[in-house]
């Protein structure tokens, strides 16, 4: 995404996280008293648009990577995490409903969307933790690295890193630069994020599926360009630096955060992408 843009992917995302919230059962897969606020009275949850299979394969495909994520980073947390990056944070809501006093957020994102995040959370009065760093980054005139630095990122501390929604978007050289960045951080330091699969990693009748997604977002002017088969992720994890890897497709997901659930709320058995966790 450019710098002066807004993203409209990310305003979808929100929507699904919220309408999670309103359309399904007890108990949420990601409990967020957050996200329906944060977009305003003019938001909708359509129960008959958002009851299409395809609107609630995605629906639960966002809540469950943001629970996934939220759940890594518990595990950081007790293992002595205090410092917490949300690369390509977007609209999410985390740090308005921090339950660790201790940790400190950083959002970062390109200006532009931090501004329009930021007034939202002012309509909705949704109050700017003291704990939580905005850091407004143009990457055409500055690092991550360097950002990071100076917003008060102590790089002699662990920290751990959500980065969803973004590497699809990437090239490859920013990605490995990326993650050599998050590598280099000291021990019990870590990152979740999600990535898409490469066409040939998917069965014949999900490619069409695939394109089409690939086809909207690039006409939001946001087009996909980076795809990974399983194995090449888990050589790029390694190759960086990092020693535990976990990742997770639909029918982990399923297995984890929506067994048993009475709405039927589900990811398909087969998904375009994966959720991953690497740790140093």
């Amino acid at each position: 995404m450019k710098p002066g843009r807004i993203s409209m992917t990310a305003r979808g995302v929100a929507s699904r996280r919220a309408a999670h919230q309103i359309l399904d059962d007890e108990p949420k897969v990601l409990d967020d008293p957050i996200a329906v606020p944060l977009l305003g009275s003019e938001f909708y949850a359509d129960p008959e648009r958002h009851a299409d299979p395809r609107s609630r394969a995605f629906r639960a495909w966002m809540v469950a990577r943001s629970r996934f994520t939220e759940d890594c980073l518990a595990e950081a947390v007790a293992g002595g995490v205090d410092q917490y990056v949300l690369l390509g944070a977007g609209l999410d809501t985390f740090a308005y409903r921090n339950p660790f006093p201790a940790l400190r957020v950083f959002e970062v994102d390109v200006p532009a969307m931090q501004e329009w995040k930021r007034e939202m959370l002012k309509a909705a009065s949704i109050a700017e933790p003291a704990n939580l760093t905005f850091i407004p980054l143009d990457f055409e005139h500055q690092t991550l690295a360097s950002a990071l630095d100076e917003a008060g990122l102590d790089k002699a501390r662990p920290a751990f890193f959500s980065w969803l929604g973004v590497i699809p978007y990437l090239t490859l050289s920013a990605f490995r630069s990326t993650l050599d960045l998050i590598a280099a951080m000291p021990a019990g330091s870590g990152v979740a994020f999600d990535y898409s699969l490469v066409y040939e990693e998917l069965s014949p009748r999900l490619i069409p599926a695939a394109k089409a997604l690939a086809a909207r977002v690039a006409a939001a002017g946001e087009p996909f360009q980076l795809f990974f088969r399983s194995e090449q992720m888990e050589n790029e994890l390694h190759s960086a630096g990092f020693g535990r890897i976990e990742q997770m497709d639909s029918m982990d997901l399923n297995a984890c955060y929506f067994a048993g659930r009475m709405d039927g709320l589900a990811l398909p058995e087969e998904g375009l992408g994966k959720l991953a966790s690497a740790w140093v």
